[in-house]
């Protein structure tokens, strides 16, 4: 049985292995862009950047998930809007205060 909002009242989510696997995934990401940083090229490096980090979002969100006991496409598609929508205000606020990296 689902009420207004999707949630089966049955089921429960494991809230602490989601949780590590949220906090695995997080780590992962920075290391896999840390590794991704000397084999790119410097010119288009931020462009390299920009693509791997949703890459690692979609596949480091479907490992949370999975390991959360989520919906493992709902879970994608949330990742990777927030994780972008984060991305481009943190530019955005970069740009208005004029820092250059």
């Amino acid at each position: 049985m689902r009420d207004e909002f999707r949630h089966q009242r049955n089921k429960s989510g494991q809230s602490d292995s989601g949780g590590t696997g949220l906090g695995r995934s997080l780590y992962g990401g920075a290391c896999c862009r840390c590794w991704l940083s000397p084999l790119a090229p410097l010119r288009e490096i931020e462009y390299w950047l920009y693509g791997f980090t949703i890459l690692f979002l979609v596949i480091l969100g479907a490992t949370a998930a999975k390991t959360g006991g989520s919906n493992v496409r709902v879970a994608i598609v949330r990742i990777t809007i927030w994780g972008t929508l984060a991305m481009g205000l943190s530019a955005l606020v970069g740009y208005i205060f004029g820092v250059n990296v």
